[in-house]
C-alpha cells in the first residue's frame, strides 16, 4: 500500500510539473516566412516560421479511436487525437526549430466535415455555411473542454522543455477576428460580444501555455482595418482598434495577462503592392494601417491602457504580402514593396519579434492573388515552378549583401534613401 501511494504522488508531481522557464529566444533578425517548403525556406535564411494548426484536424473522429489513441482530457471530458496529423506536425515543427527557426503557431478552426468535430470544434452560433475560419466552441461545457484539452495538448507536445517534437515559441489565435464575418466567424455579433467571446478564447488557450512555459508568447491576431471596418454590417466586422481596446478593457477586468499582437499590414488594396502610395495617416484616427505607418502600432502599444507589467505588448506581423499584378514593372514593384516593408520593420526597433511573409509559393485558390516569392506550376495549386526577383531580395534581407542588392528597388519607391520611410 505504501508503494503504491509513492507511485501515485510520483505520479501526480509528474505531471504537475512546474512549467519550462527557459526564455524567448532571440533572432538576429525578425525574419521569417508562411512556410510551405523547408528546405526552401532555410536556404532562404529565415529566423521566424509560421504553420497553421488547425483544431478540428488535431481532433480524430471517434469511429477512428483506437486503444493505443493518443488522447486529450479537461473537466472530466477525454478526446482522441489524430495521431498522423499530430505527427505529421512533428515533421513541420522539428525540421525548422532544430535549426534554430523560432516557430509560431497560427492556431486556427476550420468547419470539419464530421458532425461531431464541427459540434466540438465550432462556435454554436457560427453560420452553418458562412466563413473560412471559425471561432472556437468555448461555449457549451464539453466544446470548452475540448478547446481546453487541445491547447493543452498543444503547448504540452511543442512548448515544454521536452522538444522531442519540435519546439513553438508563438501561439496566434484565431485569425483577423476584426472581420469575423469571414475570419472568426461566430454568427452576427457587436463588437462587445467579439471582444468578450475572444478574450475568453485567447485566455484559455493562454493558461494551457503557461502550465507548460513561462515564456512562449500569445499574440491576438488583427487584420489592416483600424477605425474602417471590412464589412457594411457592424455585427459582421468591427474596427481593429476598438477590438483592440475593448478585449484590452476585458482582460483587464477579468486579471490581465501578458498577450501580444499579431497584426497583418497588407497594402491598402491588397491587389497593389506599392505599399508606399497608400493613403493613410499617421495618427491614430487613421482608417488602416499598412507597412506605410506601423508607427500607429507601436505608439498604441506604448499607451498606459495597453501596456502590461509597465511594458508595450510585443508586436509580430504574420500574415502579409505582395501581389504580382499584371503592369509591366510587376516584378519590381513586388520585390520593391518588400524592401520598403523591411526597412520599415527593422526600423521599429525591438519591439517586433517576426516578420512572417505571405506566401512561399504563389496559390490558386487565393482569389487570384500571386503574393509568392515563387510561382505555381501551371494547373497546380501551390506547386513551385519559378523564383521571382523578391524571391533573391528576401534571400538577402539581414544579411551584409542587403544594401547591394535592395537599393535599386529605391527609385521604384520614389525614395532617395531607406531612411525616409519613417514618418519626420
Amino acid at each position: 500500500m505504501r508503494l503504491f501511494l509513492m507511485i501515485t504522488l510520483l505520479l501526480g508531481a509528474t505531471l504537475r510539473a512546474d512549467p519550462d522557464t527557459t526564455p524567448y529566444p532571440s533572432t538576429p533578425s525578425p525574419k521569417g516566412l508562411q512556410v510551405q517548403m523547408v528546405p526552401d525556406a532555410l536556404e532562404l535564411g529565415i529566423h521566424h516560421a509560421g504553420l497553421n494548426i488547425t483544431l478540428n484536424g488535431l481532433l480524430a473522429p471517434e469511429k477512428e479511436a483506437k486503444p493505443t489513441q493518443l488522447t486529450a482530457s479537461a473537466d472530466g471530458f477525454t478526446f482522441a487525437i489524430n495521431q498522423k496529423y499530430a505527427e505529421a506536425m512533428d515533421r513541420q515543427i522539428k525540421a525548422l526549430s532544430d535549426r534554430g527557426v523560432l516557430v509560431t503557431l497560427i492556431v486556427i478552426t476550420y468547419r470539419s466535415p464530421d458532425e461531431r468535430i464541427r459540434t466540438l470544434t465550432v462556435h454554436p452560433k457560427a453560420d452553418p455555411a458562412k466563413g473560412t475560419t471559425m471561432a472556437a466552441n468555448t461555449v457549451t461545457p464539453e466544446g470548452r473542454a475540448c478547446y481546453k484539452a487541445l491547447t493543452d495538448f498543444i503547448a504540452r507536445r511543442w512548448s515544454a522543455a521536452d522538444a522531442t517534437h519540435g519546439r513553438v515559441w508563438g501561439w496566434v489565435v484565431s485569425n483577423e477576428v476584426n472581420s469575423h464575418h469571414e475570419w472568426h466567424q461566430m454568427g452576427p455579433a457587436n463588437a462587445e460580444e467579439v471582444a468578450g467571446q475572444y478574450e475568453d478564447q485567447v485566455r484559455l488557450a493562454w493558461e494551457s501555455l503557461r502550465r507548460h512555459s513561462s515564456n512562449a508568447r500569445v499574440y491576438l491576431s488583427l487584420e489592416h482595418n483600424w477605425t474602417a471596418k471590412n464589412h457594411p454590417n457592424p455585427l459582421m466586422a468591427c474596427p481593429g482598434r476598438t477590438l483592440l481596446e475593448l478585449f484590452a478593457k476585458r482582460a483587464r477586468e477579468r486579471g490581465d495577462f501578458d498577450w501580444n499582437l499579431a497584426f497583418h499590414p497588407y497594402p491598402w488594396n491588397l491587389r497593389d503592392p506599392r505599399t508606399w502610395l497608400d493613403k493613410v495617416t499617421f495618427d491614430d484616427d487613421t482608417k488602416k494601417v499598412t507597412f506605410k505607418n506601423l508607427e500607429v502600432l507601436t505608439r498604441k502599444l506604448a499607451t498606459p491602457e495597453l501596456l502590461y507589467a509597465g511594458q508595450p505588448r510585443r508586436l509580430s506581423f504574420t500574415e502579409q504580402g505582395f501581389d504580382l499584378t499584371m503592369r509591366p514593372d510587376a516584378p519590381a514593384e513586388q520585390a520593391a514593396a518588400y524592401a520598403y516593408a523591411w526597412e520599415k520593420v527593422t526600423r521599429l526597433g525591438g519591439t517586433v519579434d517576426a516578420f512572417l511573409y505571405h506566401r512561399q509559393v504563389d496559390h490558386a485558390k487565393e482569389g487570384g492573388r500571386r503574393f509568392g516569392l515563387w510561382s505555381n506550376k501551371p494547373g497546380s495549386i501551390a506547386d513551385p515552378d519559378q523564383k521571382r526577383p523578391i524571391w533573391f531580395l528576401f534571400q538577402a534581407a539581414g544579411t551584409p549583401a542587403w544594401d547591394k542588392i535592395a537599393a535599386p528597388y529605391l527609385p521604384t519607391c520614389g525614395l532617395q534613401s531607406w531612411d525616409e520611410v519613417m514618418k519626420k
